[in-house]
C-alpha cells in the first residue's frame, strides 16, 4: 500500500479558508484514487470528497458541496483539500484516504489512511 501523512491542519475562523496537503509515499501515487474524510466528536467517520487517479473526476459530500475543492498534483504525489467558507460544523479530524485504481466511495473501499490532522472553527 501507500503510506500517507496530512498537513495543514488548524485553527479558522467561521468564514475563512485552510488547505490541506497529502503526501504519499511507497507505491506509485498516479495509481490510487484519493480522498478525505472527516470525524467529529462523537460522530462516525463520514466522506468529504474523493478524486480519481488521473484528476478528471471529483465527487463531494452535500455538506461541503460548493465550498470545499479537492485537487492532486502527481508529479509531487500530494493530494488536497481547499476548505473555505468553513463553518463550525466542519471541525473534526480530517483523515487522507487512498485506493489502488478504483475511485473511493465511502471509508469501507479504502485501503490506506492517514493519521489524520485537527480542522477547528471557531464563530
Amino acid at each position: 500500500q501507500v503510506q500517507l501523512v496530512e498537513s495543514g491542519g488548524g485553527l479558522a475562523q467561521a468564514g475563512g479558508s485552510l488547505r490541506l496537503s497529502c503526501a504519499a509515499s511507497g507505491r506509485t501515487f498516479s495509481d490510487y484514487a484519493m480522498g478525505w474524510f472527516r470525524q467529529a466528536p462523537g460522530k462516525e467517520r463520514e466522506f468529504v470528497a474523493a478524486i480519481s487517479r488521473s484528476g478528471d473526476r471529483t465527487t463531494y459530500a452535500d455538506s461541503v458541496k460548493g465550498r470545499f475543492t479537492i485537487s492532486r498534483d502527481n508529479a509531487k504525489n500530494t493530494v488536497y483539500l481547499q476548505m473555505n467558507s468553513l463553518n463550525v460544523e466542519d471541525t473534526a479530524v480530517y483523515y487522507c484516504a487512498a485506493r489502488f485504481r478504483v475511485m473511493v466511495g465511502d471509508g469501507r473501499a479504502v485501503g490506506s489512511w492517514g493519521q489524520g490532522t485537527q480542522i477547528t472553527v471557531s464563530s
